[in-house]
C-alpha cells in the first residue's frame, strides 16, 4: 500500500486544531462541572504567539522534520490556513494567491523539459522523504500514485487528484502543455489556490532533474502513462 504523503500546505492549521482539541479535553477533565469549549471556539481565543509556544513545547526536531518547518509559513500558507475547506477560498483571495505563486515558477533555463520516464516512475512510486525517520540530504519521492491514477497496470492509487492516465496522449506536447505541466509540478497553487498538491519545485521537494523525469513519465509517448 502506498504511504500517505506528509506535504500538506496547511500543516499549521491541522496541527493547531488537533492540539486545541486535546487542550479542550484536558480542560474539561480538570473542571467537570463546566462544558469544554469546542475546538473551533478555542482556536479563535488563542494567539499566534500562544500557538507558537504550544508547538515548540510539543514537538522535537529530528532529521529533516523540524519545528521550524512547521512554524515558518510563507505568505501562501498563512493565507490558506484561514480556509481549512479549500473549496471555500474567496475568489479574490484565490486570484491573489495564484498570481503571487505564478511569479515564483522557475522554468528550465535550457528548455530541456523531459528527462527519463523510467526514473520518473521511480520518483512517482517513492513515498519517502522529509519525515523524521529519513536521513538529512536524502532523495525525496513524489508519491504521485497516492493521489492520481497514472498507468493502467498500477492497481494501487488514490483519487484525491484527477487521473493522469494517458496525460500526454490526450494533450500532446505543445509548448503551452509543457509550460503548464512544469508549472503545475513546480507550484500547484499557481493554478489552484491552496491546492492539496505539494509545491514540489518551489519548496525544494524534488530536484529539477526529478521534475524533468516526472515530466517524461507524463509526456513521453513511450511511457506507460501514455499506453
Amino acid at each position: 500500500m502506498k504511504q500517505a504523503r506528509r506535504y500538506t500546505q496547511g500543516t499549521l492549521a491541522a496541527v493547531t486544531f488537533a492540539l486545541l482539541a486535546c487542550v479542550g479535553m484536558a480542560h474539561a477533565e480538570d473542571k467537570p462541572a463546566r462544558a469544554a469549549k469546542p475546538a473551533k471556539a478555542a482556536a479563535a481565543a488563542v494567539s499566534d504567539a500562544d500557538m507558537k509556544k504550544l508547538i515548540e513545547s510539543s514537538f522535537t526536531s529530528k532529521g529533516p522534520a523540524t519545528v521550524e518547518g512547521v512554524l515558518d509559513r510563507d505568505a501562501m500558507q498563512k493565507a490558506c490556513s484561514d480556509y481549512p475547506d479549500r473549496s471555500k477560498v474567496p475568489a479574490a483571495v484565490a486570484r491573489k494567491i495564484e498570481a503571487a505563486e505564478f511569479k515564483q515558477i522557475k522554468y528550465p533555463a535550457d528548455k530541456q523539459w523531459l528527462g527519463d520516464w523510467k526514473e520518473g516512475e521511480k520518483t512517482a512510486q517513492n513515498g519517502r522523504g522529509m519525515q523524521f525517520s529519513d536521513a538529512l540530504g536524502g532523495v525525496n519521492g513524489a508519491n504521485c500514485y497516492a493521489c492520481h491514477q497514472m498507468t493502467k497496470a498500477e492497481i494501487s492509487f488514490g483519487n484525491i487528484g484527477p487521473s493522469l492516465y494517458q496525460y500526454g496522449k490526450l494533450r500532446g506536447d505543445s509548448e503551452a502543455v509543457l509550460k503548464y505541466t512544469w508549472g503545475k509540478i513546480w507550484d500547484s497553487s499557481a493554478f489552484a489556490a491552496c491546492s492539496n498538491m505539494p509545491r514540489f519545485g518551489h519548496k525544494g521537494i524534488l530536484t529539477e532533474q526529478q521534475i524533468r523525469d516526472v515530466m517524461a513519465l507524463l509526456l513521453d509517448p513511450a511511457s506507460p502513462v501514455n499506453q
